[in-house]
């Protein structure tokens, strides 16, 4: 009787193509690939957190798998190692970005909201990715490939995009070339600076650190350079 009922599964997916591994005629996804996808996510998840809490030399795969809930050999399967969770970290970081990206706030009506806006979405931005950069920060001193990732991904992909934002405003496409780029490079560092190392390294408070961003970018902002056209 076993053998007839395989017999008669097997005949069944030959007829219908359209049988998934699982059985599934609606083209979902099957169960293993959702499980698999749901696991390196919770094993990225618990290595960012534990690498933030205690530092990337210390800790140890069986921390991370026992945090995730998984299997400690599936970190070796799925990311060959500690190493290859820092480089999915920074990988799920880049994708979250480029939505971030796509996602802006709806611009201004003029030149120097738009600045101060945009300033405002990035210290909040930064503070949001503070564990992220509690890792990063310091493996990118003794490791130049993870600095470089640091300032594509933080630095110089976000000064583009802002750019191209800012030249929305007439305003702004009648500046000196040097203004246009100090501005679109002054909303990262700002947001790295009022986000990050007040709020985290100095220990200062963020609403407050948050409220000298905004100070820092109507100074910028209406330097004669800019205000004369702005």
């Amino acid at each position: 009787m076993k053998a007839t009922s395989k017999r008669k599964t097997a005949a069944a997916r030959q007829a219908d193509p359209a049988l998934s591994e699982n059985g599934n005629r609606n083209g979902a996804r099957p169960k293993r690939t959702r499980d698999r996808a749901a696991k390196k996510q919770a094993l990225i998840q618990a290595a960012l957190g534990l690498f933030a809490a205690k530092g990337y030399e210390v800790t140890t795969t069986r921390e991370i798998a026992a945090s995730a809930g998984c299997a400690e050999g599936l970190i070796h399967r799925y990311f060959r190692g500690k190493p290859g969770l820092l480089a999915a970290i920074i990988e799920h970081r880049s994708a979250k970005e480029l939505l971030d990206l796509s996602q802006q706030s709806r611009p201004a009506q003029n030149l120097e909201d738009e600045f101060l806006q945009l300033v405002d979405r990035e210290v909040e931005r930064v503070w949001e990715s503070r564990d992220f950069l509690r890792v990063f920060i310091p493996r990118a001193i003794v490791d130049p490939s993870v600095g470089n990732a640091m300032n594509k991904l933080f630095i110089s992909v976000r000064a583009q995009a802002i750019s191209e934002r800012l030249k929305r405003y007439e305003s702004c496409v009648t500046l000196p070339q040097d203004a246009r780029e100090i501005l679109a490079q002054a909303v990262a560092m700002l947001g790295l600076m009022f986000g990050f190392v007040r709020p985290v390294l100095l220990g200062h408070d963020r609403l407050g650190a948050k409220k000298m961003a905004a100070a820092f970018a109507r100074i910028l902002v209406r330097t004669p350079e800019v205000s004369v056209v702005a």
